[in-house]
């Protein structure tokens, strides 16, 4: 009986660190950037040297360049400022909040007025608006009330918003975006 031997994959080892720094750079000559150094190309043996005199790291920025661009910095205060700054870009990133409000082909006046409503409330909060009629079974026959539907409340909303598509059947479904005005501060 002959055994079998399970294959095993061996675990990746993901480096830690994003850049070269220090005897982990390859190049001969590296051209060396950076605050109390003068900008030049250096042999990487004096680059290292000038880094161990200011006691701080040398980096490598730009591997790809021609000689790749080093700089004399502490680095794990480097990192720490990088980490700082795509925190403080992810937090400016804008989130677009997209509210639905749904009709159906023979929505009657009262209904009408209560979600048209609540899509002022969310143009007024700076969210997008997803309206769409859905025609259930055989309603599809009234595509033409769904797309007056629509178009009527594109109208009122007029002040607060502005459409950003017209509306259009998807399958049972007719969909109209309306995006927030933006006001000026």
């Amino acid at each position: 009986m002959a055994i079998r031997r399970r294959f095993r994959p061996q675990p990746r080892r993901e480096n830690k660190n994003p850049h070269k720094i220090n005897e982990k750079i390859t190049a001969p000559e590296v051209r060396l950037v950076g605050d109390n150094v003068e900008i030049g190309v250096y042999p990487i043996s004096k680059a290292l040297e000038k880094a161990n005199e200011l006691e701080l790291d040398l980096v490598e920025i730009s591997p790809k360049a021609n000689p790749p661009v080093c700089k004399i910095i502490d680095y794990k205060k480097f990192l720490y400022e990088q980490k700082k700054r795509e925190k403080a870009m992810k937090a400016k990133a804008t989130k677009v909040i997209v509210k639905e409000i749904r009709f159906g082909p023979q929505t009657d006046d009262h209904d009408y007025e209560f979600k048209k409503r609540h899509a002022e409330k969310f143009l007024k909060d700076g969210a997008k608006l997803k309206a769409y009629v859905f025609f259930k079974g055989r309603s599809i026959v009234y595509k033409d009330q769904g797309e007056i539907l629509l178009l009527r409340l594109a109208q009122d909303l007029e002040e607060l918003g502005k459409v950003e598509q017209m509306p259009k059947l998807e399958g049972k479904r007719m969909t109209m975006f309306i995006a927030p005005k933006t006001s000026k501060k």
